[in-house]
């Protein structure tokens, strides 16, 4: 695809809002990196070996975004591993925000202001930084790493502090966990503190293979009762309403393929993160109304309802009327913000 004359920020939104209309999909995870500076007790990427030599370049990302907007403007989820190991992630964020609406999603690890507002000026529309506990021992513990809720509070206060435009947004993430399901209001409340907004998504077996750390049953009248009570817990409702049908047999219908998809560090193409191992073609090589038709063969056939990612059930929120209304004042409030800063 040509970049000589990129869309500008309401033709990506307008381009946005078509592929969704034809049923292409919407939303993507693209793992930047599975290096991690971390040693999570809910993931396993860590101990798996990677190298940065089998990381896709600046150029790569260029042209994989390229090949990506055959299709329309998508929401792109910068992830890993963890992405600010990469030192050209400004880099990387300009060449997707060309085409595209990047975000990012981080353990927050020692990032600097110079670094952060280097982010938002590449074009980065949000920044999610994992907070999973409301106090520093239990969170390090979790991350296995001294000093994780510290840094993790300091990056949601510098993500806040170097924002460039009034869309961009900051969020504190959670991981809902056995451990943590009884304590998620302090977390909420300390993202409100720090001025930042939330989001939660409960733990995949999936990433780990141990069962122990999943949530119990019932948790969703809470975490409803919790976005009633703070305006900035952003998790759709539609989402929040299944965590209980997720974790007790999991949630049919799942649209990845469809409406979602992943791409891994070397740019392969899967229908999501849990099934990089089966790819459909690379980003970089296989044409994207191809990668689409073949995407679409894999949802067909896709019949797994062992996640309840918010990669899976944020998007899926969109395709319900239910859904679709809980999101639209967001969708509204942020005009409003961009307007009054014009």
């Amino acid at each position: 695809m040509s970049t000589t004359n990129a869309p500008t920020n309401l033709q990506k939104k307008a381009r946005l809002v078509r592929a969704y209309l034809a049923r292409h999909p919407v939303w993507c995870a693209w793992q930047v990196t599975y290096r991690c500076n971390f040693r999570c007790r809910i993931c396993s990427y860590w101990k798996e070996p990677h190298s940065a030599r089998e990381e896709l370049s600046v150029r790569d990302f260029q042209r994989g975004a390229g090949n990506l907007a055959r299709c329309g403007s998508l929401l792109v989820n910068l992830a890993g591993g963890e992405p600010m190991l990469r030192r050209d992630l400004a880099q990387v964020v300009a060449a997707v925000a060309r085409w595209h609406f990047p975000f990012l999603t981080t353990n927050g690890w020692r990032v600097r202001p110079d670094r952060a507002r280097e982010l938002w000026d590449a074009g980065l529309w949000g920044a999610s930084i994992s907070i999973d506990y409301p106090d520093a021992a239990r969170h390090d513990a979790q991350r296995g790493i001294h000093g994780a809720f510290r840094e993790a509070v300091r990056a949601v206060e510098v993500f806040r502090d170097t924002r460039t435009a009034a869309h961009q947004r900051v969020n504190v993430m959670a991981v809902l966990t056995a451990d943590n399901q009884d304590d998620l209001e302090g977390v909420v409340a300390l993202a409100q503190h720090l001025g930042a907004n939330f989001m939660v998504q409960p733990y995949g077996v999936l990433k780990t293979g141990d069962a122990s750390h999943r949530p119990r049953p019932p948790v969703s009248a809470r975490l409803l009762d919790l976005h009633r009570r703070y305006r900035g817990f952003l998790s759709n409702p539609y989402f929040l309403s299944r965590f209980d049908a997720a974790l007790d047999g999991g949630v049919a219908g799942c649209r990845a393929g469809r409406a979602t998809f992943n791409i891994d560090q070397k740019g392969l193409v899967a229908k999501c993160v849990e099934d990089r191992g089966r790819p459909v073609g690379s980003i970089l090589e296989t044409p994207m109304p191809l990668l689409v038709r073949r995407l679409r063969d894999r949802w067909r056939t896709n019949h797994c309802r062992a996640c309840w990612y918010n990669c899976r059930g944020e998007v899926e929120a969109l395709y319900t009327l239910r859904g679709m209304a809980s999101a639209l004042p967001i969708l509204l409030v942020d005009a409003a913000a961009r307007n009054a800063a014009t």
